[in-house]
């Protein structure tokens, strides 16, 4: 099959879910919503959070960089795909697809380091709480975020550049919502497969080992939990903790169904409703689960509304 020389002039076409919709504005009037909501809730968390001193504790240090991931991360996705289908303009430049590969592989790899760093914030709390301070004091808090970047950051960089080095073939349609490994290696002339292998090692290796820590940092948490003299202090306990995996379901479900199953076992199509999963759907939920669900956000909610907001409209 003849190369593809042209590339980094012409670039792709992304093939997402809006075209191959049969109510396409409906499909995109319900995206563009969800994006409004994920940009609200996430951006208003990261204020409560920010401005209310009595959050200013590692379970919510790091439900706040869990806010600013999320909100990024649909930020790259989901404009693109919305004006596209807008200005009937799918095209985007090999940079511009190198660039999104990259935010997006960065990002989730934070987010799934992240999970688990809360997984075991809440194991420190709940299992040893006299030694909470000790354990997830503010040195560590940040150790765990900046650690949360820097793997994330080098594992997005190394696949982006190995992956866009590839020569591509006539086809430009990258049959995805966004610029990812595996859709893009589809284009590929040359054989790819120790590459893919080499993928899905990484992807095994980033979700699996966490989801370890997850299961068990959680199986500990229920164990004394059960034990607790306390009904109050176990349904406390119980909520916080249902928030969490229920967060945590959904980000590796998804997640999971891409990078862990064999391609075999999955279409193109499927890949894509997956895709607006845990790019626009999981964000725009995350911050609702974990507010509406937790009394000491919504109390700071109301006083950072009631002190900036509320204010400021009675004097106009």
């Amino acid at each position: 099959m003849e190369l593809w020389n042209s590339t980094l002039e012409s670039g792709f076409i992304l093939v997402g879910i809006l075209n191959g919709s049969s109510s396409p504005e409906l499909l995109c009037a319900i995206v563009t919503a969800l994006y409004m909501l994920a940009l609200i809730s996430n951006g208003l968390l990261l204020l409560v959070i920010t401005v209310d001193a009595r959050l200013h504790v590692p379970m919510y240090l790091l439900l706040r960089q869990l806010s600013l991931i999320d909100l990024l991360f649909t930020s790259v996705v989901t404009p693109k795909a919305v004006m596209d289908f807008l200005l009937r303009d799918n095209t985007i430049s090999f940079g511009g697809c190198a660039l999104q590969m990259a935010l997006a592989l960065m990002l989730g790899s934070a987010e799934d380091l992240l999970l688990a760093f809360m997984a075991y914030d809440r194991y420190v709390a709940i299992c040893h709480p006299l030694n909470y301070m000790v354990f997830m004091s503010p040195t560590v808090c940040w150790l765990i975020v900046s650690t949360s970047w820097i793997l994330a950051s080098l594992t997005a960089v190394g696949h982006t550049v190995y992956t866009m080095h590839f020569p591509f073939c006539m086809s430009q349609e990258i049959r995805h919502l966004l610029c990812e490994i595996l859709p893009l290696l589809k284009l590929s002339c040359v054989d790819t497969s120790q590459y893919e292998l080499m993928v899905y090692v990484t992807g095994v290796t980033f979700l699996l080992l966490p989801l370890s820590a997850i299961v068990t940092s959680y199986t500990l948490i229920l164990s004394t939990v059960l034990h607790m003299p306390s009904n109050e202090g176990k349904k406390k306990a119980l909520v916080t903790c249902l928030s969490h995996l229920m967060v945590v379901g959904m980000f590796y479900g998804a997640a999971t169904f891409m990078y862990v199953l064999p391609s075999s076992l999955h279409s193109a199509k499927q890949d894509n409703i997956i895709s607006v999963f845990y790019t626009i759907v999981t964000p725009a939920l995350n911050p609702l689960i974990y507010s509406l669900r937790n009394k000491e956000v919504i109390g700071a909610l109301r006083r950072v509304l009631g002190r900036y907001i509320l204010p400021a409209h009675l004097t106009l």
